[in-house]
């Protein structure tokens, strides 16, 4: 739709139910876009806030955990688009940095296709820069793994 040229008619928001209406963000930022235009409204007319410190700081952390569960999704679902695109790659080397180390496993990256993965067999020993030569041995699209094994 994009914006209307000058002097033409806002076309408001139909889903808010809005005539003057403009945002400056993402759609899935719009709630917090919303309550930014009411606090400027509010002040350009000489208003009381619209909302209490306390409801701002309810709406703040409700935008932050969706935000967050949003992340969360994207980064499952670029897992498991990963793992298809490795998926028919088993059995090959890559050339990969070790990026983590925790209780739950040592991590890697490839370099080229650029995905993350878990060295599922060879870790010990492996720390955060390493240089590795690793073979891909497992995918799981479902969960989103893609498992190597130290060459």
């Amino acid at each position: 739709m994009g914006t209307p040229p000058p002097g033409d008619p806002e076309q408001g928001h139909f889903g808010l139910a809005v005539q003057d209406y403009t945002h400056s963000t993402a759609p899935n930022r719009r709630f917090a876009d919303i309550v930014t235009q009411r606090l400027v409204k509010a002040v350009l007319a000489g208003q009381l806030a619209p909302y209490s410190d306390d409801e701002l700081a309810a709406i703040a952390l409700n935008c932050t955990l969706k935000e967050d569960a949003a992340r969360k999704v994207e980064r499952e679902m670029s897992k498991r688009i990963a793992a298809v695109a490795m998926s028919s790659r088993i059995g090959e080397t890559f050339d990969a940095i070790v990026t983590g180390v925790t209780s739950r496993g040592t991590f890697i990256r490839v370099l080229r296709p650029a995905v993350e993965g878990l060295l599922s067999q060879g870790q010990q020993g492996a720390d955060v820069g390493d240089k590795l030569r690793v073979k891909l041995i497992r995918t799981d699209i479902q969960r989103g793994y893609i498992d190597f094994a130290r060459d």
